[in-house]
Formats: structure tokens, C-alpha cells, sequence
């Protein structure tokens, strides 16, 4: 089989919120080909990689990405006519010169990732390996627990709920399958609980509830009670993950939650009581994306009992990762492809995130694709979970079909679990 670039072409489709984002068909010298599509964000940090837009008002309000297909279609494609796509990283740093730009704004990260994806999946084609064994080869053990967005608030809903996103993680399962099945059974349990407390039932762009609710301890109280509905235990069967996306509530110096305005440390005492009283395992973006001391109180505070998540704060970038680690600001990471731009940053963030001992936790975005190269890469790394929304909607549920498939067809693989937490 030839690895080399024939051609490419760029279309523009829709994401899952009815917005323009990029695919791209990638054709090799034998006349395989393979496709890609990239994702959109909704609460996007400052420093992540730039998505070229239109910002022409006549069409799609301004969310077009004509410039970005052009940028595939008549810069990056003649310019990586010819390469190998085994070669990802020297790809990968061609794009990268061509654009020059620190944030990719030049030809776009939604341009550039949508071909740096397509070469890793041709490349796996062309060595005849499922995608998930080609990126991690016999390092690949792990099928990552699911963290499912099912209650929604801030950017993802249109409610009265500040926290963003509320999870489900079903630790105490023995396999991705039985997972899966408690989590889903865990959703539909809260939806009969909402409905009968007469609250809204329609869904945020993850796929989550979106009612108008009491609290964010009121969500929490729901997620508790549908899991007993459900016949689990909460804090053994099951245990709950939030994304705060504290950037959308900041003010000033502080932080506007449930109609207060917090200082960074009473923010922090305010998560020290949910861990005390709820079966939090996780909290993402608990502070903004430049708080950097008080990140550092966060994790001294609460490091050693929970996953502390950051992602507006590293926005999958390694440099943004290393003063992370240098000044011990979190224990996690989350890893967003899109956020980079491209396979090989993005591998890059993951090798440095797991060589400091922290947890790489792969993302979907709010907008999103068919596309499943997520679920295969969560296997790749070990990296023991995957956030990709709730068990609803065709773009969310392509990724947990696909690690019900990889699950199937591999039995070498085990189920993450607790030990995704304890690492």
C-alpha cells in the first residue's frame, strides 16, 4: 500500500449545533482514502489555537469556514502533496511553519487539525490497525471510564444553573459495557425524578438536562437520588464529576456563583464543602484560565483527595502544561485536540501531562461531529477516561459505540475503573 498524499479536499458540514466546521477527505497514492471532521467549542479559553471563522454576516452569522476549506484546499493540500502519512509529526511541523502564527490564526486550527487527524487515520489504514492500536501499539491496556455530562448549566444551557456541566462516573463497574448501562440507566432515572418534580426534560448541547434548578446542591441532590433510583450505590457504584468553567463567572476579582460574588478562596471553601458532602470525584476549571495562585490553593486544599481538572487553564498546551506542573497548579489535564491543532501537540501535552504522574483526560467539545477519533484515543494512552456527554445523541453516542465495538473485538483491554482516579 502507497502512504503517500495524492490529494485532499476540504468540505464545509455542520457540528452538532447546526454551526459550519471543517471535514476533510484525504486521498493516498494507492486511492484509499479516509475522512475527518473536527469539533467546536462553546466556552473556549483565550489561549487556545484559533478557529478560523468567516466573520462574514451574510452567511451563517459570520460562523462560515469558506476561508479555512480554502486554506486546505489550495495551501496545505499542494504543500503536503507527496508526504508520507506514517511521518505524522514531520507533517504535522510543516502545517505549523506554514502558518507561523503561535495560535494557528493564519490558515486556522479547524483547517490544520482537520488534515493532521486525516493523515492518522490514513496512517492506520495504511498499516492495517485499528486507530486506537496504531497511536498506543501494545501500550494500549486501558478502556477509559465515561464521564457523562447529564445535568447542564453555564454555556452548554439556557437555565438559571451556573455550573456548567454535571457527570456521572461509573467507577465501580467491571467492564466499559456494564458502565455504560449503569450510567444510562442513571439518565433515564433522572429524567422520570425531573419529571415528576415537574421540571424541564429538554437537553443542553451535551446531550445533558437543562432545568431551572434550586442550586448547584440541587443538582447534586437529583444526580444522588437517580443513582439509588438506578439500584447503585453513590460513592461506590457511581460517583460525580463537575466542570465548573469558573471563566464564565468571573467578575472582576472574583466569582459570581448563585448571585454572590466569591473571592478566589471562598470559591475554594465552597468546593471543600461539595467534596465533604457529596461523592465529588473531579472538578474541571474550578478557577479561571489566569488564576494561576489560586489554582495553587486549590490543589494544596484539595490535590490529594480528588481529580483537579484543567482546561481553559492549559488548553492542551505543553507550555501551558509544564508551568502547571512546575508550580503543582492541578493533577489532571484535559485534552482537546482542537485546542492545539494538531496530532502531534497534542500527543505531545498527553506524554508531558502522564510523565509529571497526572491524569490526561481526552474531551469531546460542545460541537461536535460524527467523527470518533476520540474514543480511540483515549484507548491509546492509557489514559483511563473519556468525556463525551450524556448516553444521548447521535454525536455522543458514535463515541461510546465505538469503545463498545473496541471492547468487543479486544479482550486484552480491561476497564479502567477506580484505578483511573488513584493513579
Amino acid at each position: 500500500m502507497d502512504d503517500t498524499i495524492r490529494d485532499m479536499h476540504a468540505m464545509e458540514i455542520l457540528d452538532s449545533r447546526g454551526n459550519p466546521t471543517v471535514a476533510v477527505r484525504l486521498e493516498l497514492a494507492d486511492g484509499s482514502s479516509v475522512v475527518s471532521r473536527v469539533p467546536a467549542g462553546a466556552s473556549t479559553g483565550a489561549h487556545e489555537a484559533v478557529e478560523l471563522r468567516d466573520r462574514d454576516m451574510s452567511r451563517y452569522r459570520g460562523l462560515g469556514v469558506s476561508q479555512a476549506i480554502h486554506n486546505v484546499n489550495t495551501i496545505i493540500g499542494p504543500a503536503l502533496k507527496d508526504l508520507p502519512v506514517t511521518e505524522q509529526l514531520a507533517v504535522d511541523q510543516r502545517m505549523i511553519e506554514i502558518d507561523g502564527d503561535p495560535q494557528k490564526a493564519r490558515l486556522g486550527a479547524n483547517a490544520i487539525l482537520a488534515v493532521s487527524l486525516a493523515v492518522m487515520a490514513a496512517a492506520a489504514k495504511c498499516r492495517r490497525q485499528p486507530l486506537y492500536r496504531y497511536i498506543g501499539g501494545l501500550n494500549a491496556a486501558l478502556l477509559p471510564v465515561p464521564l457523562l455530562n447529564v445535568l447542564n448549566g453555564g454555556a452548554h444551557a439556557d437555565n438559571n444553573v451556573d455550573i456548567q456541566e454535571f457527570m456521572l462516573v461509573p467507577v465501580g463497574a467491571a467492564t466499559f459495557r456494564e458502565g455504560l448501562q449503569m450510567a444510562q440507566e442513571t439518565y433515564q432515572a433522572l429524567k422520570a425524578l425531573l419529571q415528576s418534580q415537574s421540571l424541564r426534560t429538554a437537553v443542553g448541547d451535551e446531550g445533558g438536562f437543562a432545568p431551572d434548578l434550586q442550586s448547584n446542591r440541587h443538582a447534586l441532590d437529583l444526580l444522588v437520588e437517580a443513582m439509588e433510583r438506578a439500584h447503585l450505590k453513590p460513592g461506590q457504584d457511581m460517583v460525580l464529576a463537575l466542570d465548573v468553567a469558573a471563566n464564565e463567572l468571573k467578575q472582576g476579582d472574583g466569582y459570581r456563583l448563585e448571585g454572590d460574588v466569591l473571592t478566589g478562596m471562598q470559591l475554594i471553601d465552597y468546593y471543600q464543602h461539595l467534596v465533604r458532602d457529596y461523592p465529588v470525584i473531579s472538578i474541571e476549571d474550578g478557577l479561571a484560565e489566569d488564576d494561576w495562585d489560586h489554582w495553587q490553593l486549590l490543589n494544596d486544599r484539595l490535590g490529594d483527595r480528588i481529580q483537579l481538572v484543567g482546561d481553559d487553564l492549559f488548553v492542551t498546551n505543553p507550555a501551558r502544561i509544564a508551568r502547571g506542573i512546575d508550580e503543582a497548579s492541578a493533577n489532571a489535564v484535559l485534552i482537546k485536540p482542537n485546542q492545539i491543532g494538531t496530532v502531534s501537540e497534542t500527543l505531545e501535552a498527553i506524554r508531558l501531562t502522564q510523565s509529571a504522574g497526572w491524569n490526561a483526560v481526552v474531551s469531546h467539545r460542545s460541537g461536535e461531529t460524527e467523527d470518533t477519533t476520540i474514543a480511540d484515543l483515549a484507548v491509546a494512552i492509557n489514559g483511563g477516561q473519556i468525556k463525551t456527554g450524556a448516553p444521548a445523541r447521535g454525536e455522543r453516542i458514535a463515541k461510546y459505540n465505538r469503545l463498545l465495538a473496541i471492547e468487543q473485538a479486544d479482550s486484552s483491554l480491561s476497564y479502567a475503573g477506580w484505578e483511573a482516579f488513584r493513579r
